[in-house]
């Protein structure tokens, strides 16, 4: 152990991580499993964003809403599910989901690999440099042979409104870690975190309302996903606002409501407000200006996740601002470590589209499930995606109720189906569910996607009767008329 304020040299590694979330962790195991030595280092806690504070408390309080919900509509059963959820048992599920914000059995993976551990706030000071600043203000300096990996994700962007200090505003850190369901709650923002967030706190008991500055929610998928998910979400007791800004906040008691103003005049007031508005990578104390890099920003990167302008500086996950979703980021941290091995053994690497060492999908398949009720999930292009990329296309939609295996599913199905469908090439560039249990779909239509599958050859993956699946076949056949 070093004093505090003297630096301490460590041997070399081949790779230094920055950051021991699932991208970090990723990384470290392809490198290690490539024989690289690795040291990884976090300022928080191993697992990052998603183990404790996103994907898995977030999907934690969401399943017993969902599930419960979609035991009200199966005959013989939603008599018994009329009441309302045991709060403190979705909190205490979420809370051992978290595994109560406690990572010594990540920490534990991380070193069963051969990864070394470094707890502080790590910096870059130059070309394959980090120094690493303990809690207890020593410094350690880890040197790296071939690779250093940002994998530090991004933070919730909270807008600078008039009062927004004093209102204290929750972002999803706070949404998904709550001890309780507050009385009323203005949720800004109609993207994944937001309506996941009020799915949740709506059927927890609290009064929802959402504010949104554009025309519909989940704006990033096809139109109809965000019609039918605020279809539910006004049904199930929310007031949904579209076209409509905050202008500024009040909270003058600290323990006290807080007071939302519009841009059309009017005045909300509820208990907790929450930002969903947006993410910033979390690169603005990295060093990055060491390097000749811009503090703060997004990093570019190739299909291998190297940073362009350097042969050593990788930049994996939400911080290369590609797909800011967790799997996509586990995916560039596959591509990347392989890539990172290749290079230290100056072997060739294939980067051409769906090469070893080309994270492709981010380009042409990323799936995403929202978690609501209905639930929507879509993986490729949307319509107005592939129009706008100069495709030659058709949408092929289909009505998900029409389909046995969802009459049997639930009572009053409600949902949809599209596929985008490359007419030159008859490929599918993307697909949309939107429906009670659709989520375990998207991996079919993410292979179909991925795999540039023919549609003709399609027509012969028969899908099991009765289920859902189905909608696959009713889609081709719409296809071919």
């Amino acid at each position: 152990m070093t004093d505090a304020g003297k630096i301490s040299e460590g041997s070399p590694y081949d790779v230094v991580v920055v950051g021991a979330g699932p991208v970090g962790e990723n990384v470290a195991d392809r490198a290690r499993a490539a024989g690289l030595t690795t040291a990884v280092v976090e300022s928080e806690l191993v697992g990052g964003e998603c183990s404790y504070w996103a994907c898995m408390p977030s999907k934690a309080l969401l399943r017993p809403v969902v599930a419960r919900a979609d035991a009200r509509r199966v005959p013989g059963l939603s008599a018994a599910v009329q009441g309302p959820l045991d709060v403190g048992a979705v909190l205490a599920h979420r809370d051992a989901e978290t595994s109560h914000w406690k990572d010594d059995g990540q920490v534990a993976w991380l070193e069963s690999v051969g990864a070394d551990v470094y707890r502080g706030t790590g910096r870059l000071t130059g070309p394959r440099e980090v120094t690493v600043t303990a809690p207890d203000g020593t410094e350690h300096r880890l040197t790296a042979r071939h690779a250093v990996a940002v994998c530090t994700g991004s933070r919730a962007v909270v807008p600078a409104l008039p009062g927004i200090e004093e209102a204290r505003p929750w972002t999803s850190r706070e949404a998904t870690s709550a001890k309780e369901a507050p009385g009323r709650l203005v949720v800004v923002g109609g993207g994944v975190v937001g309506v996941e967030m009020a799915t949740v706190w709506q059927a927890l008991g609290s009064e929802v309302t959402l504010l949104i500055r554009g025309g519909g929610l989940l704006p990033k998928m096809e139109p109809f996903a965000g019609e039918l998910v605020a279809e539910a979400l006004t049904e199930a007791g929310a007031t949904i606002r579209t076209g409509v800004s905050v202008t500024a906040l009040h909270r003058p008691a600290p323990d006290g409501p807080v007071t939302v103003e519009l841009d059309d005049g009017d005045r909300v007031e509820a208990d907790e407000i929450l930002f969903a508005t947006g993410r910033a990578p979390r690169t603005d104390d990295l060093g990055l200006e060491t390097i000749g890099l811009e503090p703060g920003s997004w990093l570019t990167v190739d299909d291998s996740c190297l940073v362009e302008g350097t042969d050593w500086l990788y930049a994996v996950g939400d911080v290369n601002h590609r797909a800011l979703l967790t799997h996509q980021g586990k995916y560039q941290a596959r591509i990347a470590g392989a890539a990172i091995a290749a290079r230290a053994g100056n072997a060739s690497l294939d980067t051409a589209p769906w090469g070893t060492h080309a994270a492709t999908a981010d380009h042409r398949a990323v799936p995403q499930v929202v978690f609501t009720d209905p639930e929507a999930a879509s993986v490729g292009l949307t319509l107005a995606e592939a129009e706008r990329a100069g495709h030659r296309v058709r949408a092929v939609d289909h009505d998900l109720a029409s389909v046995a295996g969802s009459g049997l599913y639930a009572d009053g199905y409600r949902g949809r189906a599209r596929m985008i469908v490359d007419l030159d090439r008859e490929i599918l560039l993307g697909v949309t569910f939107v429906g009670p249990g659709i989520g375990e779909l998207l991996h079919s239509a993410t292979v179909a996607v991925a795999g540039e599958v023919p549609i003709d050859r399609l027509w012969h993956a028969v899908p099991a009767y009765p289920t859902i699946s189905e909608v696959w076949l009713r889609l081709l056949e719409t296809w071919r008329g």
